[in-house]
């Protein structure tokens, strides 16, 4: 084999192993859009459902999926104190492995969340589950233990009552956590490979349960990780924790904010958007719209439309040009889940596990309606056509021809 054939198999090799990743909350990329196929729109117990696997505690985290193995977070025992992770296969939903923990911060949460409340992030080579105790686990893709960080153990305020959910985010070499709150309220950047703290940064002291997020690409010359707080969005150097540039407005303290090429997408007086050329330093707005307000599922960005889903069930579509609202469309809600895209193709599933299914286009059309019959608040996942969906006691895998 030539040496030019070796490095584009190489690369081949890359594209196709992210094609098939979910590797965070929404996505590889954060977009909560798949470049895969996408997954059938009806499914039944007795049709296109490949396999279903019992899970052994409660948890609002979604799954994510590395290199053909699923990964979820749960967390039981009667204060929530004992935190899990599991790996199932993805061809036959057989268990592969199960790895337990004792919590070391607090476990009190609302009885509508749970302790498992971060969806986990994985860079390909290692899985990084956080829980609302402030743990963070870092294991490899076969589950064994790398570092531990008890973050309760260094800032033991860090929590509230009703219980932290932000998920992690991994940005080059860096996995970043938000832990806003009214204690210890910072975040932080953890080394990847020895679990050692690059950086913290102090954060307002109120309670924030949204997710950070990296911007595509490079920045001055460096990674950018977005944090969205309650006064205003800030971004940071990935790898310091330097802080690059802010933008002050009042922030939502559950939708997460939303990235494009160019154009960050901020929950804020409805929906805030910046512009950030390539060649800028600092964003400046584009526009802003009360009509595009998401609550509590975040934005979703594809090509040139912006998705927002409010809390009484209403999706609706914008320009993300101009902030023109396009259409709307009643599923059915509420939705703590964010929903995904494969192809015109969007998965909304609300809390009580109703699914629907909607055609995007010049209008949205809901195309079928499906019952998980179980309580469903974790984000699900897309990966090489099947949809990857979990309860408390359950983790689905829908495909084609099952």
């Amino acid at each position: 084999m030539t040496r030019a054939a070796t490095c584009l198999l190489a690369v081949l090799s890359v594209a196709l192993f992210c094609a098939a990743d979910w590797l965070q909350f929404r996505g590889t990329n954060g977009a909560s859009l798949s470049p895969d196929v996408a997954p059938p729109d009806s499914w039944s117990e007795t049709s296109n459902v490949a396999w279903k696997a019992s899970l052994p505690g409660r948890g609002v985290s979604g799954p994510i999926v590395v290199n053909g193995r699923t990964y979820v977070t749960c967390s039981s025992g009667v204060r929530q104190d004992r935190l899990h992770v599991l790996c199932f296969d993805n061809e036959t939903g057989k268990e592969d492995w199960h790895r337990e923990f004792w919590a070391t911060g607090r476990t009190l949460t609302h009885p509508f969340s749970a302790v498992a409340a971060p969806t986990p992030a994985s860079d390909g080579e290692r899985i990084f589950a956080f829980y609302s105790s402030n743990d963070l686990a870092c294991l490899d893709l076969d589950g064994n233990l790398l570092w531990y960080r008890g973050l309760a153990f260094d800032y033991p305020k860090a929590g509230n009552d009703i219980g932290m959910a932000s998920s992690p985010v991994v940005v080059g070499e860096t996995v970043v956590v938000q832990i806003e709150n009214q204690g210890d309220s910072f975040a932080a950047g953890i080394n990847t490979s020895t679990g050692e703290t690059r950086w913290r940064v102090d954060r307002a002291h109120q309670a924030n349960w949204v997710s950070p997020i990296g911007l595509p690409g490079e920045r001055e010359g460096c990674r950018v990780v977005l944090l969205q707080g309650t006064a205003g969005l800030t971004a940071h150097n990935a790898m310091t924790g330097e802080e690059l540039w802010r933008y002050d407005v009042p922030c939502s303290t559950t939708p997460s904010v939303a990235v494009s090429d160019d154009r960050i997408f901020i929950p804020a007086n409805g929906l805030t958007v910046l512009k950030l050329a390539r060649d800028a330093t600092v964003p400046s707005l584009a526009w802003n719209s009360s009509q595009l307000s998401p609550s509590p599922a975040s934005p979703i960005v594809v090509r040139n439309r912006v998705y927002t889903m409010n809390s009484s069930g209403v999706l609706v579509c914008g320009d993300i040009a101009t902030g023109e609202r396009l259409w709307q469309l009643r599923v059915g809600g509420p939705h703590w889940s964010t929903p995904v895209v494969a192809g015109d193709r969007m998965y909304c599933i609300n809390s009580d596990g109703a699914a629907k299914v909607v055609q995007l286009g010049d209008e949205g059309t809901v195309v079928s309606s499906n019952e998980f019959g179980e309580e469903i608040k974790g984000s699900p996942a897309i990966s090489e056509g099947a949809l990857y969906v979990r309860s408390d006691r359950y983790l689905w895998k829908i495909a084609k021809g099952s």
